[in-house]
């Protein structure tokens, strides 16, 4: 999911800058709904199975169309292959010391090595790599879809955190959001809620869960007062839309990886070392953020309720 967002902004910019020109999205079919609606994408290709079938019925999709360049936002070698199976007349990606599987800077045609720190931004250097007459008016907000409310959610306030991450490295501690829900419900009288898919077991934290679709938490995000985060697609969607908040940093760089804009604070541990290394256990630099550290930030945000600046989405 976090991808996808990060990349938006980019799309956005490849559309406009040109003008008349025909996009079309290849994305894995659970984040489709991320894409309804955005004037800027004109087809979304769902990713079939992942396997080499797969890759042979969306080749076929894919052909359906003729494409004069493609670009590789994810430097996977599946995106490289997925790109390639278009046989476009171009395909741009960036360089290989920068992709995250080397093997997929094989299939780039023009290779971009940015200068950004940021995905967002090295998206954007990457798109405006590919050309176009019309960059500088080029837009970097976009539309982001409703949502639809799919369990129950409190009436009133509530703090929304999604606890899982893609690496259980970059995850925090259940039982320290229990010590949060207490905090939050006995001193502020806010509820803490748990977004997860269904079957998500989330009884050790002592928060009110919230089992949903995609559809489902980008509803919610946009109902709480606020959100607890961690480096996962729930907290980049959350920055996309503006929402107050904190984002938990523990092994991955903020700096690169962090929520884009100025709508949530970044709390990380002094000192944390920073690491890609994917990891079956909680790293011990999440362990360190303390939930008293959390809630004292949240009582300040919350406090101040206001509209936060810097968002992408509209």
């Amino acid at each position: 999911m976090g991808d996808i967002i990060h990349t938006l902004p980019a799309a956005a910019w490849l559309k406009q800058s040109h003008p008349g020109s025909h996009l079309t999205w290849l994305v894995e079919p659970q984040w489709a709904p991320l894409l309804e609606g955005n004037p800027y994408i004109d087809r979304v290709v769902a990713m079939r199975r992942r396997n080499f079938a797969g890759l042979v019925e969306t080749r076929r999709e894919l052909r359906t169309a003729r494409y004069d360049f493609a670009v590789d936002f994810q430097g996977l070698i599946k995106s490289a292959l997925a790109a390639s199976a278009a046989h476009p007349d171009r395909i741009y990606g960036f360089h290989q010391s920068q992709v995250r599987e080397r093997v997929a800077a094989l299939f780039y045609s023009h290779k971009t090595l940015a200068r950004a720190v940021h995905i967002v931004d090295r998206n954007m250097e990457l798109a405006a790599a590919c050309g176009g007459p019309g960059g500088d008016r080029a837009p970097r907000n976009f539309p982001i879809p409703s949502g639809r409310a799919e369990s129950d959610l409190p009436d009133g306030d509530f703090v929304l955190a999604s606890p899982l991450a893609g690496w259980n490295s970059k995850q925090w501690p259940l039982d320290h959001y229990r010590e949060l829900a207490e905090r939050l419900r006995s001193e502020l009288g806010i509820p803490l809620v748990l977004d997860g898919p269904p079957g998500a077991n989330f009884a050790a934290a002592g928060a009110l869960p919230h089992h949903s679709s995609l559809a489902g938490l980008i509803y919610a995000t946009r109902r709480a007062a606020a959100v607890v985060g961690v480096d996962s697609g729930p907290l980049h969607l959350a920055a996309a839309l503006g929402r107050p908040g904190i984002a938990i940093f523990g092994p991955t760089d903020p700096a690169r990886n962090g929520p884009y804009g100025e709508s949530l604070r970044i709390l990380r541990a002094p000192g944390a070392p920073t690491t890609y290394k994917r990891g079956s256990s909680i790293h011990p630099s999440m362990q360190q953020i303390s939930p008293d550290q959390v809630f004292e930030v949240l009582r300040v945000v919350l406090q101040e309720r206001r509209r936060p600046a810097g968002s992408l989405a509209e």
